[in-house]
């Protein structure tokens, strides 16, 4: 066993682990979906929810109040708000985002076709002679209409099949069109919806709602953004191959310690260059920042991440962030094991360097297809704290999965009393995580963050 040091920083860290953080946006969500329910069932008529167009408009007309409410949670979920990435993660923000955008999209459908059905039975009339009536008669519906297919296009441009298939800047700009849906549907909603046409303060808190997403939107996404980039002038300085398919950019700038990011942290990464322009990426630090120097080391796991190897030094570049909790205060115990796999590496060597400042005992798993894709093993230098063990080769050719609960616990077999953290691609993480299920260690002890 190699036994490494990782340099220190400069600032002053803590050593405590930080209390855990109850969710309140999910909290907030869910208080939130019981007093659009509560709203609505007020407002219900018995005599015509007592008839069968009655009753199913009048569900239409929650799945929309539902739909509406949610999708203002959709957006405010990845606004970037400071007070919802610390309670809740980066990463679990987006997987919220995602699983509400599935919620939303059927609840829209929901709610255009009990309208059609139910206005059609109170009518009298067939549901084809249903939708041209109301479509004249109804205020900005036309409006909704556009806003519905454009909830729809995002809808399944987002399903795994479509994703696969698109590039990401086809889809981001896709993505990007339902700002323009919920802003179409939003008037439709407020001049004719039943439950405002007849409530002014119901009309006016809706419009506080969306007025408050939208400001959080501009304020956090745009200019914030725009402020940090001014104040710091970050650029390129420099661009290192680390080994096959992966680089580390070296980024400068003014004030860089204000970010206040730790070791095992990302930022939303935007090149100011051709080709890079159009969307930002989460790319993980690799050193913990000082000295007015950041790092990021990049694995080639898309066209984006794969063009970065040609950015060229002096590019200016936006970052948005920090994001994350994938970090030392996370830990619960005093010793630690973090397990890295591919461009893993980076974030896994940013955390050890923190850990290893605030004193805790650390190993090092690195696991890699062949030892030239040790990316930043020569970095980690002799220290009595750190521990660095390097598994290269492909189980066909070991004959083993070096990371299964009984080679793991042969290489490091205390894992029991300590905090696992590992970063890596999904499946070498849910093996991570299931060894170490295995062999006692606590689900609050283990600490997890994929690569796609």
């Amino acid at each position: 066993m190699t036994t490494t040091r990782i340099a220190p920083v400069g600032a002053a860290l803590r050593s405590a682990p930080a209390p855990r953080r109850v969710s309140g946006a999910l909290v907030g969500t869910w208080l939130g979906s019981f007093a659009v329910l509560a709203f609505w069932w007020q407002a219900v008529s018995p005599a015509v929810a007592s008839a069968p167009g009655g009753a199913l408009t009048s569900v239409g007309e929650l799945a929309g109040l539902l739909a509406s409410f949610l999708v203002c949670v959709q957006v405010l979920l990845v606004a970037r708000v400071p007070w919802f990435e610390r309670s809740v993660g980066f990463d679990r923000l987006v997987s919220w985002h995602r699983s509400l955008g599935t919620t939303v999209v059927l609840l829209v459908v929901t709610h255009v076709l009990l309208m059609i059905v139910g206005g059609a039975l109170l009518d009298g009339v067939s549901v084809w002679a249903e939708v041209p009536g109301v479509l004249r008669t109804q205020p900005y519906l036309w409006w909704a209409v556009v806003g519905t297919g454009l909830f729809l296009a995002v809808g399944l441009s987002s399903a795994r099949l479509a994703r696969r298939r698109l590039c990401y800047e086809v889809w981001f700009a896709l993505h990007v069109t339902i700002y323009a849906g919920i802003f179409l549907a939003f008037f439709h909603q407020v001049a004719g919806g039943t439950h405002f046409v007849s409530s002014p303060p119901a009309r006016a808190a809706w419009i506080v709602l969306y007025s408050a997403t939208a400001a959080a939107v501009l304020v956090w996404r745009v200019l914030l953004p725009v402020v940090q980039h001014g104040r710091h002038g970050l650029r390129v300085e420099a661009v290192v191959p680390e080994g096959p398919g992966m680089v580390s950019v070296w980024v400068t700038g003014t004030d860089v310690a204000r970010f206040a990011a730790q070791g095992g942290q990302h930022f939303l990464v935007r090149f100011l260059a051709r080709g890079h322009l159009g969307t930002a990426h989460p790319y993980s630090l690799s050193t913990v920042p000082s000295a007015g120097r950041m790092r990021f080391t990049i694995g080639a796991l898309g066209d984006h991440s794969a063009a970065v190897a040609s950015v060229p030094p002096g590019t200016r570049v936006q970052v948005e962030g920090p994001f994350g909790r994938f970090t030392a205060d996370r830990a619960t115990t005093r010793k630690v094991l973090l397990v890295a796999g591919g461009a893993g590496i980076g974030p896994i060597r940013a955390l050890a360097e923190e850990l290893v400042v605030r004193g805790y005992e650390v190993v090092v798993v690195h696991r890699a297809h062949r030892s030239e894709e040790l990316a930043l093993a020569a970095e980690f230098t002799a220290s009595p704290r750190l521990a660095y063990l390097p598994v290269p080769g492909r189980r066909v050719q070991l004959g083993y999965d070096p990371l299964a609960p009984g080679p793991l616990a042969a290489a490091v077999p205390d894992i029991a009393s300590r905090d696992v953290f590992v970063c890596g691609p999904a499946p070498m993480t849910e093996t991570v995580v299931r060894s170490a299920r295995a062999l006692g260690v606590p689900a609050a002890a283990i600490h997890r963050e994929e690569l796609y």
